[in-house]
């Protein structure tokens, strides 16, 4: 039952974003709107915090192991972390997932960044930095303050994220 439930909300969550990507924009704020805090799980259990990473500028990326286009810009995230984290760049994967298959996954693909697994209490996340549809994948940008400077519902591509990232980088 557990299994049918799961593929059920994870149809429902690719159908979200589809819709996502093809009728929301990318979310930028007049008002400075900051990070919430939050502390989520690692694959050991470890908890770690938003503020782990203060003072660098977060792309953070909500994902699921099921969900094609999340999949899809995994590689990007990893070359984005390579080529930027000496700069300050930190990206974070926020899995809305169980712990097994985000194990699982991530014995198949290499990933050069943390990777937190949450389920509902990732999805309020997500809602918090303004993911009000629920879609995955959803992706959020704040610069070293913790001001949010750009999400986007939808899949990324590098090139996008570097736009962002951009003016906030070390030279």
């Amino acid at each position: 039952m557990n299994k049918i439930l799961l593929i059920i909300i994870g149809l429902m969550a690719l159908a979200g974003g589809l819709f996502a990507k093809h009728y929301v924009t990318a979310a930028k704020s007049n008002a400075p709107q900051y990070l919430p805090a939050f502390s989520l799980p690692d694959l050991d259990g470890r908890p770690h915090s938003w503020a782990e990473w203060q003072g660098k500028i977060r792309v953070i990326n909500f994902w699921a192991t099921w969900c094609p286009p999340c999949r899809r810009e995994i590689p990007d995230f990893v070359a984005l972390q390579a080529r930027y984290a000496s700069r300050g760049l930190q990206v974070i994967g926020i899995a809305i997932d169980d712990q097994e298959a985000v194990g699982t996954y991530l014995k198949e693909v290499t990933v050069n960044y943390p990777v937190l697994v949450g389920g509902n209490e990732a999805i309020e996340l997500g809602e918090q930095m303004g993911n009000k549809v629920g879609a995955i994948p959803f992706t959020v940008i704040a610069d070293a303050d913790g001001h949010i400077i750009f999400s986007q519902l939808g899949e990324m591509d590098k090139n996008k994220i570097e736009q962002a990232i951009m003016p906030f980088i070390k030279n």
